[in-house]
């Protein structure tokens, strides 16, 4: 049976905005993407990300999933005004669309003026439209539809393109929100498809360094400002990204793209140094990491190594008293005897214990 998904218990309160971090995989598990595809599903992410009020904050597309850090901010009190709902239907729609609606607004504010109508008359305007921004399950659904549909034209094919819906996990702001944008910015490295995360395009940190000080660039340094800082109140703004934030998160990272090294004597009982994992040179990790090295992220950047399964399956991620107020608001998916939310990350989590808690406790296969 299909479990209901985690949702943040405030998400419809206007209080604060909610983070969750996004996955989802092509049917089979089939490598269905290359440079082409992934161009193109970065631009309707983007698209829709202006359209919807939602904020990427971390991504990295792979050759047959995706991984989205999703900030989900509350629908501004009173609504938006007409010429931001213009503006964000432009993102998504030609200007044949945008102008009958445009046009559609004016003549509404017009009776209502002259007293021929009352506000409800606008605001059914931006109803047809609004209802799908500021929404988990429909900026999801609709990027992933648009894309089936470019996907399906470009290959000739009809049917369904992902394997089942999207999975969703809870994401506490601060570590934790830090710590699953490193876990995604690093799947190309645990793949072994390059030894540094910034060499991989179709990445947040990718885009984040190599990127433009304008367009795509700002924005995906934007969005790792805001999952770094958003626990400090700062904004996606790109200009904190040169300085500290760059690099304490350059430091979580730094730690696994160093190559793994072991020792194997052989049958004559000489010994050599084995390359067991690819990555950028170790002195030059160590060099680097003298610079910058902070105990607490350096010992979640080994973590990271490991492909984590409470980050795909955990949930809600967060510190103790976040996943046991998650617990308490959402106290009737759970049986009787459960006392307590928080459940403590073992495995290949293990770095993480005490600092970052799950809902749910994996016994089994995790790393």
């Amino acid at each position: 049976m299909r479990r209901a998904r985690w949702l943040a218990p405030w998400k419809d309160s206007g209080e604060k905005p909610v983070i969750y971090h996004c996955i989802t995989r092509v049917v089979e598990r089939r490598l269905a993407f290359e440079a082409e595809e992934k161009e193109q599903f970065r631009c309707y992410m983007r698209m829709y990300e202006n359209f919807s009020g939602c904020r990427v904050l971390a991504y990295c597309l792979m050759g047959n999933h995706v991984h989205i850090l999703l900030e989900v901010p509350p629908m501004r009190v009173g609504g938006l005004a007409d010429e931001d709902l213009l503006k964000r239907l432009r993102a998504i729609y030609p200007e044949s669309v945008v102008k009958p609606v445009a046009k559609e607004l004016d003549e509404a504010r017009e009776a209502i003026r002259a007293g021929r109508a009352v506000d409800k008359c606008a605001t059914a305007i931006h109803e047809r439209y609004t209802y799908r921004m500021h929404n988990l399950g429909e900026f999801m659904k609709t990027l992933l539809g648009r894309f089936t549909r470019w996907f399906n034209r470009r290959h000739t094919r009809t049917g369904t393109l992902w394997e089942s819906r999207f999975k969703s996990v809870l994401v506490e702001d601060g570590m934790a929100a830090r710590t699953m944008a490193a876990y995604i910015d690093l799947n190309p490295v645990r793949a072994g498809i390059v030894s540094d995360p910034a060499a991989y395009r179709w990445s947040s940190y990718g885009e984040a360094v190599g990127g433009g000080a304008r367009g795509n660039g700002k924005k995906a340094r934007a969005g790792l400002v805001r999952a770094l800082m958003a626990h400090q109140e700062y904004e996606a703004d790109a200009r904190h990204w040169v300085g500290k934030v760059s690099k304490r998160y350059r430091i979580i990272l730094l730690v696994e793209g160093g190559e793994q090294l072991q020792e194997v004597v052989g049958e004559d009982g000489t010994r050599d140094v084995k390359v067991v994992r690819k990555g950028m040179r170790q002195e030059v990790v160590d060099e680097e990491l003298g610079r910058l090295q902070r105990s607490r992220d350096v010992a979640i950047g080994r973590m990271l190594r490991c492909r984590v399964r409470y980050f795909t399956d955990g949930a809600v991620i967060g510190s103790r008293a976040f996943v046991d107020g998650v617990f308490t608001e959402c106290r009737e998916r759970f049986g009787q005897r459960r006392k307590t939310g928080a459940r403590k990350m073992r495995g290949s989590a293990a770095a993480a214990a005490g600092a970052l808690w799950s809902i749910r406790d994996l016994k089994i296969e995790i790393g």
